[in-house]
């Protein structure tokens, strides 16, 4: 008889299209599913952009509702009432930061044994809410018994002076690897043949800081007067961004891409990648584009964990527009766009190590260790 996979259960706040996200389902596609199947605990009702992925490859779908419908009561008897009746798991592996002290005490409670908590952002200023939720993540290693993070600076920020171990947050290298024969067609399609293509793949959120990114691409237009802006994704200040376009006079210059099951290909389409993110735990976005060839300008607010090539520039967010405008065009003018992928690799971010890594994390777990206990 064959011996049946470890099932992970990956408690995730939805499974939408984001980095997070992208990390999960990068290894779940990867790793050995004879030995290891992903199910996942998710805080939304409806569906979202990976669950018929999900389902395919032979994953699960719980289904909790602590987010829409704000009831933390409610909530803690739904977490309660799940581990007791589901008592296949012997590991959890949280990615949820805030809510993490309550999910990972409920299978503590349960008898789980093994609860990771991953840390996969830094949060840095923000409005009340924000506030909050850095209150709530000092909770979240408690109930742990190995953390990880996806960079240094994640794991110090959620999880101090406790012992955690770096996760890279792997790509399939060969799907972002650059070709041109793509970039050409890509660039039909939208219509961009003759165009400076400047590039941005994130949520539209506080996080991500379109607001400056628009600032930054006015000034390239005066540089540069063929240049055009793709925005890829989706967010709750999308309306706002775009009214702000509008009021730059870029309009007619920016792209609204939404959220694309194809990002790989747009990566080709661009001759740079701009990411003036406020805070992150990685940006694994910068990593794709990095392995697309392009010339990758980022914040200093991204780790330099995420710096994988000689294409990575990072420019303090204190710099003027400007000086990001010239630092963009420079960068192209002087790229080269050639293949990155072992350089990538090279850098540990090959999706297939990743996954053999994690194999042996969760099957030593199992054994009666972590490599990264609290």
């Amino acid at each position: 008889m064959e011996k049946e996979p470890i099932r992970i259960l990956h408690v995730v706040q939805r499974m939408e299209a984001a980095g997070l996200q992208s990390f999960i389902m990068n290894i779940y596609r990867t790793i050995d599913r004879s030995q290891v199947q992903f199910d996942f605990l998710t805080h939304y009702k409806e569906h979202q952009f990976y669950d018929s992925e999900i389902e395919q490859l032979g994953g699960k779908i719980y289904r909790l509702s602590v987010r829409e419908d704000k009831n933390p009561v409610k909530y803690l008897k739904e977490l309660k009432k799940f581990f007791r009746e589901h008592q296949e798991y012997k590991i959890v592996h949280g990615h949820m930061d805030s809510l993490g002290f309550f999910y990972l005490g409920a299978a503590k409670v349960s008898g789980i044994d093994n609860r990771i908590a991953h840390a996969h952002n830094v949060i840095i200023g923000g409005n009340l809410k924000k506030r909050l939720r850095n209150l709530l993540n000092k909770g979240y290693k408690i109930n742990a018994t190995c953390l990880l993070a996806c960079s240094e600076e994640a794991g110090r920020y959620m999880f101090g002076n406790s012992v955690f171990k770096v996760i890279h947050n792997p790509i399939d290298v060969q799907r972002f690897a650059y070709n041109k024969t793509v970039r050409d067609t890509v660039r039909v399609e939208l219509g961009v043949q003759d165009k400076i293509v400047i590039g941005h793949v994130g949520r539209f959120s506080y996080q991500k800081n379109h607001e400056f990114l628009l600032q930054v691409f006015k000034q390239i237009t005066e540089i540069e007067n063929r240049a055009v802006l793709i925005l890829v994704g989706q967010g709750e200040l999308e309306q706002e961004i775009r009214h702000q376009a509008k009021r730059l006079g870029l309009e007619d210059r920016v792209l609204y891409l939404g959220v694309r099951a194809d990002v790989e290909r747009l990566y080709q389409a661009f001759d740079s990648f701009v990411f003036p993110s406020r805070f992150e735990g990685l940006g694994i976005v910068a990593i794709e584009a990095q392995a697309a060839g392009l010339p990758t300008v980022c914040s200093d607010r991204v780790p330099q964990f995420a710096n994988a090539t000689d294409l990575f520039t990072t420019l303090p967010l204190s710099a003027s527009s400007r000086e990001w405008a010239e630092t963009v065009i420079d960068r192209i003018k002087i790229n080269s766009r050639k293949e990155r992928s072992q350089e990538l690799m090279d850098a540990g971010y090959d999706v297939n190590k990743v996954s053999a890594e994690l194999i042996v994390l969760y099957k030593n777990m199992l054994g009666g260790g972590c490599t990264a206990l609290v």
